[in-house]
C-alpha cells in the first residue's frame, strides 16, 4: 500500500516536471517570436533615443496599433529635435493613430514647419489632420505659395465676362498667388471660395470702370482694387497677389441692348397705332351706321308729306292755288340746281 502511494507521487511529480518544461518551451518560443518580430524596431528605438521598450511594442500590438508607424514617427521626431521643442510622447502618437490620423504625415509637417520657423505645435497639427486637411501640403504651401487660375479651367469656364460702363464686354483671366494661413486652416474656406471671391471682385471692378479702354490701359488697377477688398477673410489662405493674365474685348453689349430696346419700343408703338386705327375704324363704321339711320328718318319724314297735303285738302286748309304755288317752288328749285351743274338727288326729291 505504501509502495503504491510512492509510485503515484512519483508519477505526479514527473507529470508536473514535464508540464513545466512544456510551459517553459512554449514561453521561450513565444518570447523568441516576439523578440524576432520587434527586435529590429527595439534596436532602432534604442540606438536613436526614441525610448520605446520591447514591452511597449508588444502592448501596441495588443491595442491594434502599428508599432512600425509609431516607432519610425518617433524616431523622425527625435532626430529632427521636435521632442525638445514640443512635448510629443509615444502615447500621443498612439492616440492619434487610433483616432484615424496620419501620424507620419503630421510628424513630417511639424519638421517642415520647425525648419521654416512656422508656429505649429503638435495639438494644432493633429487637429488639422483629423479634420481631413493635408497638413503637410498646407505647410508646403505656406512656405512655397501656389498659383490658382481664376476662373477654374476644370469647370469649363474660359474667362470672367464683365461689361464696362460704356457697354463693351471684356473677357478676363487672372492668376491668384496664395499661401496657407495655418491659424485659419481649421474651419477656413477652401480654394473654391478664393476663386469665387476673386471672380466677383474682378467683374465688379470692371463694371465700375467708365470705359473699357481704361481697363485695357491699366489692368493692374483692377487687380489692385480687388486685392484691397480683403478677399482672404475667413479662408484658409492668404492672398499674396492677383495678376490679370489676359483681357480680351468681347461684344458691344450696350449697343445690342439699345437695339433690343429700340425694337421693343417700335413694337409697342406699332401696337398702340394699330389700336388707334382699330378705334378709328370702329368710329367710322359707327358714323356710317348713324348716317344710314338719319337718312332713313328723312325718308320716313318725306313719306309723310303727301299724306299731310291730302289731309290739308280735305280739311280745306290748303287750296288749289296754294298747291300750284308749292309745285312752282319745287320746279324753280330743280331748275336752279340743274343750272348750278348738279342734279337734285332722287332721295331728296319730293313729289306731291
Amino acid at each position: 500500500m505504501f509502495s503504491n502511494s510512492l509510485i503515484l507521487a512519483a508519477t505526479v511529480w514527473d507529470m508536473a516536471i514535464w508540464f513545466g518544461i512544456i510551459v517553459l518551451i512554449l514561453g521561450g518560443l513565444i518570447f523568441f517570436a516576439l523578440f524576432a518580430r520587434y527586435v529590429g524596431l527595439w534596436i532602432q528605438s534604442k540606438t536613436t533615443g526614441a525610448g520605446i521598450g520591447l514591452i511597449n511594442l508588444f502592448i501596441m500590438s495588443i491595442r491594434k496599433v502599428n508599432p512600425t508607424v509609431v516607432v519610425r514617427s518617433k524616431i523622425m521626431a527625435v532626430q529632427a529635435g521636435l521632442t525638445q521643442v514640443y512635448p510629443i510622447s509615444t502615447r500621443d502618437l498612439e492616440a492619434h493613430y487610433l483616432a484615424g490620423g496620419n501620424v507620419p504625415n503630421v510628424i513630417r509637417a511639424l519638421i517642415a514647419a520647425h525648419r521654416a520657423s512656422i508656429d505649429l505645435d503638435w495639438i494644432t497639427a493633429a487637429a488639422i489632420d483629423l479634420a481631413g486637411r493635408d497638413i503637410l501640403e498646407a505647410v508646403r504651401t505656406s512656405v512655397y505659395p501656389k498659383v490658382i487660375d481664376c476662373p477654374d479651367p476644370k469647370k469649363g469656364m474660359g474667362s470672367l465676362d464683365a461689361v464696362a460702363g460704356d457697354g463693351i464686354q471684356l473677357k478676363a483671366r487672372a492668376r491668384v498667388t496664395v499661401r496657407t494661413n495655418i491659424k485659419q486652416l481649421i474651419g477656413g474656406a477652401t480654394e473654391e471660395t478664393i476663386i469665387a471671391r476673386v471672380g466677383q471682385g474682378i467683374v465688379q471692378a470692371i463694371g465700375s470702370t467708365a470705359s473699357y479702354a481704361k481697363v485695357l490701359e491699366n489692368p493692374d488697377k483692377i487687380s489692385q482694387t480687388v486685392l484691397n477688398q480683403g478677399l482672404e477673410a475667413q479662408t484658409a489662405f492668404e492672398i499674396v497677389s492677383i495678376d490679370i493674365a489676359d483681357i480680351d474685348v468681347g461684344d458691344n453689349i450696350g449697343a445690342r441692348l439699345q437695339a433690343d430696346q429700340a425694337e421693343a419700343d417700335m413694337r409697342v408703338a406699332q401696337a398702340k397705332a394699330e389700336e388707334r386705327r382699330a378705334e378709328s375704324k370702329a368710329r367710322e363704321q359707327e358714323m356710317v351706321a348713324r348716317t344710314q339711320e338719319n337718312r332713313a328718318k328723312v325718308v320716313l319724314a318725306e313719306a309723310e308729306i303727301p299724306e299731310a297735303v291730302a289731309e290739308a285738302f280735305q280739311s280745306k286748309r290748303l287750296g288749289v292755288l296754294d298747291y300750284y304755288e308749292l309745285k312752282n317752288v319745287q320746279a324753280d328749285t330743280q331748275m336752279r340746281t340743274s343750272i348750278a351743274g348738279g342734279a337734285a338727288p332722287e332721295d331728296g326729291k319730293v313729289t306731291i
